[in-house]
């Protein structure tokens, strides 16, 4: 996870995450990582899912994103990665209106959390980008 410079932040992502085939390889089928931290006060407006250079190897490839640590799909849900054919954004549980809303407000820090799903110990090659947009009213307290 990289936390974008103040001169980056201009509009679109405060987070991005990037990760090779062997980087969900190493998170496991089924497994959990910590890829950001919504702050106390904090929100996410925003999250995308884009396969940067294509996964080979296995096709049965999906994310959930969010904060829930039995099953994180407030923000991406049961998305398909290898079978996408262009960037995926907000298809959680928690976005009912699209981007028009923030979710995932807390008062205290929480953990953005990805799920890998699928036969991820087969990839031979891949990039997958994720973006994340949040809003911090705790910087104000």
């Amino acid at each position: 996870m990289s936390q974008i410079t103040i001169n980056e932040q201009t509009g679109d992502f405060t987070h991005v995450v990037k990760l090779t085939y062997a980087d969900l390889a190493n998170i496991g089928d089924g497994n959990q990582d910590t890829i950001a931290k919504i702050p106390a006060g904090g929100a996410v407006e925003l999250v995308g899912v884009y396969e940067s250079v294509a996964l080979a190897g296995a096709s049965d490839i999906t994310f959930d994103i969010g904060t829930t640590a039995g099953d994180p799909d407030e923000f991406i849900d049961a998305l398909d990665v290898d079978g996408m054919s262009a960037p995926v954004f907000n298809t959680g549980d928690a976005f009912t209106t699209g981007y028009t809303e923030a979710v995932g407000g807390t008062n205290s820090a929480a953990d953005v959390l990805l799920e890998v799903n699928g036969t991820v110990g087969d990839l031979t090659a891949g990039e997958v980008v994720i973006g994340i947009r949040m809003i911090d009213l705790g910087r104000f307290a």
